[in-house]
């Protein structure tokens, strides 16, 4: 049989990773013979847009390269599958898609609403009473996936945020006046990333000073008692904030910076919360004020990626298509952690239906009763997942991606 995989959702740095994990688990599989990609996720299935990936990957070194490469190599989408007895004629595509090339198995790479296609797709699969069995392998930088202890490309998102940071908090330091740097992170309602800036104690680092998250009630004016606080005790104050915190409209105009445009999920554009709450601080507190927006560097930087991230990454990809050849059907993959010293995980499988179309906030038994930092349990559970370099690929002083030829 032949076997299709695709990626969707926002990009991380580890997505590629995952799918080396199921190219290389296929190509050692002897049951297995064309090994195809989907252009664009599950939109490439629907319009039959499929590559050959043996005619891409053509090499190990190019699937070295490829695993240290950001993004999604096949590319991506946000596509929402209806709900078949609403709409069969999508479903009645892919399943045509599917018959024609004699796919057995289709892997999908993607994040919590990724995991709404694995779980319709599959029980669609199932009024056909199709041997067709479909996974899905975990990815999202925002880590908010139920089950799994993390997810992939977490890691390298975290490991590049606290980097950023600390070198952020080295370049405000240089100067003698009063400042307040606003560091807005990724995090629509969980705030794992810029919780995980907390990370830098373990170095020394007494900033950021500050971490606000969505998990909290946010009050402007605890927000400013909370600076005052901290600028009587050190001259450059750094503050963390996830950019789904919840501003109330009418207290700081936060309509004026957020464009309020969703995608087809839903999902509202938060970008903006640094940048109002920046212009709160130069009115209320009068110091010199920045916000930074850190905004897709989060997820397209692998030049500091993690290679606890990049290897587990590769690794649940292998064992998602594993278990497919097992006869495992609507299942996620997932991570169990054994412990934190020596870090130890297991890979498990678990319904879909307990991921898709749901989020895992950050534990409030890590917040600190302000609400506006963490605890220490929370950089025992982070310090592991940034640890190891990747030996990145450098041409001219640069590092080399993979790029995937029209075929």
């Amino acid at each position: 049989m032949n076997i299709a995989v695709a990626q969707s959702g926002g990009p991380t740095c580890a997505i590629n990773a995952s799918l080396v994990g199921v190219f290389k688990q296929g190509i050692k599989t002897d049951k297995i013979d064309a090994i195809f990609g989907s252009i664009n996720g599950i939109e490439g299935i629907i319009n039959d847009n499929l590559i050959d990936l043996k005619r891409v990957i053509r090499t190990n070194e190019e699937m070295e390269l490829l695993r240290q490469t950001p993004s999604t190599m096949l590319g991506s989408c946000r596509y929402k599958l209806p709900d078949y007895e609403k709409d069969s004629e999508v479903y009645e595509k892919i399943f045509e898609c599917f018959t024609k090339h004699r796919i057995g198995v289709f892997v999908y790479i993607g994040g919590n609403d990724s995991m709404d296609t694995v779980v319709k797709l599959s029980d669609f699969l199932k009024t056909k009473n199709s041997d067709i069995k479909v996974i899905g392998i975990p990815k999202t930088i925002d880590n908010d996936l139920p089950v799994t202890d993390h997810t992939p490309g977490f890691g390298s998102a975290a490991k590049y945020v606290a980097t950023s940071v600390q070198e952020i908090i080295r370049d405000s330091s240089v100067y003698s006046v009063d400042s307040v740097t606003i560091v807005e992170i990724m995090g629509r309602h969980a705030g794992w990333l810029a919780a995980s800036t907390c990370m830098l104690r373990a170095n020394g680092e007494i900033a950021p000073h500050l971490i606000y998250l969505p998990e909290c009630d946010f009050s402007v004016e605890r927000f400013l008692e909370d600076l005052r606080k901290e600028k009587s005790k050190h001259r450059a104050v750094i503050v963390a904030v996830s950019e789904g915190i919840k501003l109330d409209a009418e207290e700081c105009g936060i309509e004026n910076f957020q464009s309020g445009v969703e995608d087809v999920f839903g999902h509202k554009y938060l970008s903006g919360v640094g940048k109002c709450l920046e212009r709160i601080v130069a009115k209320e507190i009068g110091c010199k004020v920045r916000s930074i927006e850190l905004n897709v560097m989060q997820r397209c930087s692998s030049h500091i990626c993690s290679k606890t991230d990049i290897d587990e990454a590769e690794e649940i990809g292998s064992a998602g298509l594993r278990a497919a050849l097992e006869g495992e059907t609507g299942k996620m993959m997932c991570f169990k952690r054994i412990s934190d010293a020596p870090y130890v995980v297991t890979i498990e499988s678990v319904d879909a239906k307990e991921v898709a179309n749901k989020e895992k906030v950050f534990p409030q038994k890590w917040i600190n009763a302000a609400q506006n930092d963490v605890s220490a349990e929370a950089e025992n559970y982070f310090l592991p997942l940034i640890q190891g370099e990747v030996k990145i690929r450098l041409k001219n002083g640069l590092p080399v991606h993979f790029k995937r030829e029209a075929l």
